[in-house]
């Protein structure tokens, strides 16, 4: 229908489409060329065309550009490769593949550029490139090279070298051929259409030939199904998946990324329960974690969330310890989705500029609220967070990101305790809270910046998100429907206390340095060595510092004096 509007229309400089047949790897190839006169009409027609077809297909029509135009770095590298070859009379075949392909015909800039080759390594290529280098007087680049894994579905040796300072991983074109009994292939030197179609998903088996600067399409479905918003296999989703598992994931992720349709044969075979026990078994925690963390970080992480948890994969990927407690339900699946895309909504609605780091950590502490309180008896026979386990074990994150999400999930509750007071300013009830420290005799209008500091300097960077968490949890008796229904109630609440603790000066109370040292400490209590009670004068001077932000360090020293002889006294 496209072809026939574009072509009425006259959109188009020369043949409006050429299109052969040479595949030979049971589908055609298709090759289409479109020379548009005005590119923004086809978006026109493309957006006008999907509104009357809706009924048909919810997948959008995505404007894709008809050549890639290269960058100047990248036109760097281009010429230095094919130099290579010259320089060695190499009949080697050059190809850009994947994501960088895909990225590039969307008009989005990519910096990840893997080169695969017909008939060499990637390391022998990369050592040829340092010969060229040697011969031409220039500086040689290290080579480093990842070894294939094919027990964790890493098949390909890679290589990697940097140009121009541009990393670009080398591998070579592959055939696959599976013995009887045995789920690792053996790998031998394949075509570019054998290649194309052992790739994830049909938008991402495109290659750009670097030899003649041209898009190849030999699935014959990429371009379409890059047009069309589809998220499809090149071969049976089944076959794809028990290749290497990792592919659900990835499908999952670029669903979400760019808001794509999953074609239904494909969500059925990402829910069969071979594909969720070869995720399971067959994929390292380290590659399931980073491609969970890819979509935490992307533009639509509640939507990846969901997609997860629709295909019964929740607790694969965040697979918990047994013998939780409480027992974790069924129920928890969905919850656990729904606070993720609430807190997200809540974020975004609120106009927070967190930074990458903050962002990331407050999703993954937002998607595990339910099961803050969840815990496990280890092999230690201690009580464990569950979700500790969950980031150190099933994802194989880094053990910072455990301490983090634990540590906001601990300021989520000391917020809890402290936003009442805070909007109701009842100072004569603050000393009711039940604080994990004793805090120092002052007026109880000076108890809630004491507080509120203390939290603060425990969380530091991290309160804002920390703070958002818990005006989503405010009332927290409240169902996660009625959350949902009253997100603007909630990023009130959030503005007020944010306020608040800004009134008070204590954005950054972390960062205020003690009047008094340890060793002053110990003069004035005129101790030999420090231990157990100099650390309680630090507690108590800081609090003293909190209630009083203007104090200077001689009435520090005069409170910490007058204090020492009540104690005395009194002993």
């Amino acid at each position: 229908m496209i072809r026939w509007k574009i072509t009425q229309l006259g959109w188009f400089n020369g043949p409006s489409f050429t299109t052969t047949f040479t595949g030979k790897f049971r589908v055609p190839v298709l090759k289409t060329t479109v020379k548009l006169n005005n590119p923004f009409v086809l978006h026109q027609c493309c957006r006008t065309m999907s509104k009357t077809n809706r009924t048909s297909s919810a997948s959008p029509l995505v404007v894709v550009k008809e050549n890639i135009d290269l960058t100047d770095k990248e036109k760097q590298i281009f010429d230095r490769l094919l130099d290579v070859l010259r320089h060695f009379n190499l009949e080697t075949k050059l190809r850009v593949a994947g994501g960088w392909v895909r990225d590039k015909l969307l008009g989005k800039e990519c910096y990840d550029i893997d080169i695969a080759l017909d008939d060499l390594l990637g390391r022998e290529f990369c050592e040829k490139v340092n010969e060229y280098l040697t011969s031409t007087g220039e500086e040689t680049h290290g080579i480093g090279v990842i070894q294939s894994n094919p027990d964790q579905s890493k098949h390909l040796e890679t290589a990697r070298m940097r140009l121009f300072d541009v990393w670009i991983d080398f591998v070579n074109l592959r055939s696959e051929d599976y013995a009887e009994n045995s789920r690792i292939p053996t790998m031998q030197f394949g075509s570019a259409e054998q290649d194309a179609y052992r790739r994830d998903l049909t938008i991402n088996s495109l290659f750009y030939n670097i030899n003649t600067s041209s898009v190849e399409d030999f699935t014959g479905r990429g371009l379409s199904d890059l047009k069309s918003g589809k998220i499809v296999t090149p071969l049976p989703p089944k076959e794809t998946f028990l290749d290497d598992p990792l592919r659900v994931l990835r499908a999952i992720r670029f669903s979400a990324r760019f808001e794509f349709e999953m074609e239904e044969e494909l969500k059925v075979a990402a829910a069969d329960n071979d594909v969720k026990s070869a995720i399971a078994d067959k994929i390292s925690r380290e590659r399931i974690g980073h491609e969970v963390d890819l979509m935490v970080s992307g533009n639509q992480p509640a939507k990846a969330m969901a997609c997860i948890s629709d295909l019964g994969l929740l607790w694969v990927v965040f697979t918990p310890p047994k013998d939780c407690e409480p027992l974790i339900s069924e129920e928890h699946d969905k919850v656990c989705v729904r606070y993720m895309d609430a807190a997200w909504r809540h974020m975004n609605e609120a106009g927070c500029n967190f930074s990458d780091e903050q962002r990331r950590l407050y999703l993954y502490a937002s998607l595990f609220i339910p099961l803050r309180k969840t815990v496990y008896i280890d092999n230690k026979k201690k009580r464990v967070p569950v979700v500790n386990y969950i980031i150190r074990n099933s994802l194989k994150l880094k053990a910072s990101d455990a301490d983090d999400i634990m540590r906001l999930h601990n300021a989520v509750e000391k917020f809890l305790l402290l936003i009442p007071f805070v909007l109701c300013k009842e100072d004569e009830r603050i000393g009711e809270i039940d604080w994990e420290t004793d805090t120092i005799d002052v007026h109880m209008s000076l108890k809630l910046r004491i507080l509120l500091g203390l939290l603060l300097r425990e969380i530091k960077d991290f309160w804002r998100p920390a703070l958002m968490i818990s005006t989503l949890l405010h009332n927290n008796d409240l169902s996660v429907e009625v959350i949902e229904g009253e997100l603007d109630k909630r990023r009130q609440v959030f503005r007020e206390v944010e306020q608040e603790i800004l009134k008070l000066g204590l954005e950054k109370v972390w960062e205020v340095k003690p009047l008094i040292n340890g060793k002053e400490i110990m003069k004035i209590l005129e101790l030999g060595r420090g231990g157990p009670v100099v650390s309680e004068w630090q507690r108590k001077l800081l609090q003293w510092q909190l209630a009083y932000p203007c104090g200077t360090a001689e009435e520090c020293v005069d409170w910490m004096t007058r204090q020492t002889q009540s104690k005395r006294a009194r002993t």
